[in-house]
């Protein structure tokens, strides 16, 4: 194939021509390099991201979910953004959803043909999405026949949807409500897009995540207000917040945070407005979960 014909992605990179010979020094400094001009790419795309993220916000407020589709690097980033939201932001395992090509096993094994499958992306997408969610198809290349025919089929049933590729008019482009296209050009080890291209979606998937659950009410100041006390760890974060809204000692914040069941948000209100659980458990439900809101009315008070 030509390089007029190729995706940058896929185009050899001038300055690791003789990767082979480089010291090991010498290779991490050309990563490092490279790595270095994502965060450009990703800031020139940023009007793109924020009418995506107002969207998410949208759908998500009117009932709908939010689904990943993508193939390799591109499928498992997707895969991982949406594993990590439950714990951090306190949402329903489903409420942010990743699917990739070839199934659970492919976040470990390669699935051969799977991502060829234009057939095989709209089938999954009938089979998880409604009218009401909203999808995003991830592909570095832009033409990643799995992810264009979830996108193809998410158009049919009339889906808003959000296209991310690491390329110029890519075809993926085409196919959505939205385009965000990262041009990170060709990688270190050419065609090796979980290099440059996974760290720009990973960067894009951080963004989207983070800024519609702020925008949700799951985050208070900078605090994650609604993270799930799970481990160790997690539960001396939960006391530490605590103490920081209410200014209570660490020992009367772990006493309210095993009241609250470990829910940081009600043990706040527990202290701040002297209520027991059940007390701050309906103020939160009355405001459909959102703390920000509570807090908001508490500090106008």
């Amino acid at each position: 194939m030509s390089d007029e014909k190729k995706a940058k992605t896929e185009m050899r990179n001038a300055k690791s021509e003789n990767l082979h010979q480089f010291s090991t020094l010498e290779i991490i400094e050309l990563m490092n390099e490279e790595d270095a001009s994502v965060a450009g790419v990703v800031k020139a795309a940023l009007p793109q991201i924020e009418k995506v993220i107002n969207e998410v916000v949208t759908v998500i407020r009117n009932g709908g979910k939010l689904f990943y589709f993508g193939a390799g690097t591109s499928g498992r980033l997707g895969v991982l953004d949406a594993s990590e939201c439950p714990p951090t932001f306190g949402v329903a395992a489903d409420l942010v959803n990743g699917v990739i090509a070839g199934g659970d096993r492919a976040l470990r094994y390669p699935i051969e043909g799977a991502e060829d499958r234009r057939e095989l992306g709209a089938e999954d997408l009938r089979k998880h999405v409604s009218e009401r969610d909203m999808v995003i198809g991830l592909a570095s290349s832009g033409r990643t026949p799995y992810v264009l025919g979830a996108m193809e089929a998410a158009n049919e049933m009339g889906v808003k949807s959000a296209g991310i590729s690491c390329n110029t008019n890519a075809p993926l482009s085409k196919f959505v409500t939205y385009a965000i296209e990262l041009p990170v050009g060709p990688e270190v080890v050419t065609g090796s897009t979980r290099l440059k291209a996974g760290t720009a979606q990973k960067m894009v998937l951080n963004m989207i995540t983070t800024a519609s659950m702020v925008k949700l009410g799951k985050v208070y100041r900078n605090l994650m207000v609604n993270v799930q006390a799970s481990n160790e760890k997690l539960r001396k974060r939960t006391i530490s917040i605590i103490q920081e809204l209410t200014g209570v000692s660490e020992g009367e914040a772990a006493r309210y945070s095993e009241q609250a069941k470990g829910d940081a948000r009600v043990a706040v209100l527990m202290v701040l407005l002297k209520v027991d659980a059940g007390g701050a458990n309906e103020l939160l439900q009355s405001k459909n979960g959102n703390f920000v809101n509570v807090m908001e009315d508490i500090v106008k008070d």
